[in-house]
């Protein structure tokens, strides 16, 4: 086993030198990205409020009724039916002004269509 690394004519420094670098573009390419996206998801939870319309990783879409951050529950209004998930359940997050500015923008699109 020594004989490998150390290879037949002695030791052999590029060999570290390409496990390091190996490390390295590992880090950057995969761990430093995956964390960037971790935070960013856990700020958007720690943002909600009640009102803004959300989207589970399910799939579900709901209204926030309530935000509990010490047990980490979120209660969900879906046409009247009030769900709880975890918070870390929640894939996106739309604000309550942006929800409504779209509800009315598909409103006036569906009435421009029936006048043609």
């Amino acid at each position: 086993m020594t004989n490998f690394v150390l290879g037949a004519a002695g030791f052999n420094p590029s060999f570290f030198v390409i496990l390091i670098l190996m490390v390295a573009m590992m880090y950057f390419m995969v761990m430093r990205p995956q964390k960037k996206q971790q935070q960013k998801h856990q700020e958007m939870v720690n943002q909600m409020k009640k009102g803004d319309a959300v989207i589970t990783i399910g799939g579900l879409h709901g209204v926030i009724d309530s935000v509990n951050t010490d047990t980490k529950i979120v209660v969900l209004d879906c046409d009247g039916v009030y769900l709880k998930f975890n918070l870390s359940a929640i894939r996106t997050v739309t604000p309550a002004a942006s929800a409504a500015t779209t509800a009315v923008e598909e409103k006036g699109d569906t009435s421009e269509e029936e006048t043609k």
